[in-house]
């Protein structure tokens, strides 16, 4: 992060945190001359508004539907077997 001439400062954490999970920064200077650390616990506070979303882009053409397939004859019906006499 940053410090600002008023001495506050702010970090950016490179993975999501939790309420109240401590965080040490140690203050570093360009000469790589290290101050105190602090350690304070994540505060779940007000954020920065949420950009705009984009606009949806636009949806393509459905595909043509294919041609049922033709129905297949229907078999001989067999003859009926002779009545035997009575």
């Amino acid at each position: 992060g940053t410090v600002g001439e008023d001495g506050k400062y702010s970090i950016t954490p490179s993975r999501p945190t939790t309420e109240d999970e401590p965080i040490t920064a140690t203050p570093t200077d360009k000469d790589g001359n290290k101050g105190t650390a602090t350690t304070e616990n994540v505060k779940n506070g007000a954020t920065g508004d949420t950009g705009a979303t984009g606009n949806t882009g636009a949806t393509g053409d459905t595909g043509a539907t294919g041609n049922t397939g033709a129905t297949g004859d229907t078999g001989a019906t067999g003859n009926t077997g002779a009545t035997g006499d009575t």
